[in-house]
């Protein structure tokens, strides 16, 4: 089961860091016009934030149980972006866009908690 978490996070938080590191490192406007629509409804502040957010629980994902600190955050990381994805898709659904990479995001991200939980309680 550790190899299978360590797949999973290890994909699960590159993708986070590449979609994270995108919306906090460019201004809103070049993310609408990257296809980010839904950037436009929410302010660049807040885009930030979310990239953020992404950001940090992508090395939530790998750094607690790659250093054997506390690694209940890395399963507790997973349920948290899961929670985030749950709002992406809500946000897409709202502006009739296709939720699937962020549906996708949400499943995978509820895998890595349920296994995240197996392998360290």
């Amino acid at each position: 089961m550790t190899i299978a978490l360590w797949t999973v996070n290890s994909l699960l938080a590159l993708a986070f860091l590449a979609a994270g590191g995108m919306k906090v490192s460019r201004k809103k406007d070049d993310l609408v016009k990257a296809g980010m629509g839904w950037a436009e409804t929410y302010s660049d502040t807040n885009v930030k934030l979310i990239g953020l957010a992404e950001v940090v629980g992508a090395i939530g994902l790998v750094l607690p149980f790659a250093l054997d600190i506390a690694p209940v955050l890395t399963p507790i990381a997973a349920v948290c972006l899961a929670i985030i994805m749950a709002g992406a898709v809500a946000t897409h659904m709202r502006r009739h866009e296709s939720p699937a990479g962020a549906g996708m995001l949400a499943a995978v991200s509820v895998v890595s908690a349920v296994i995240g939980f197996i392998v360290v309680l």
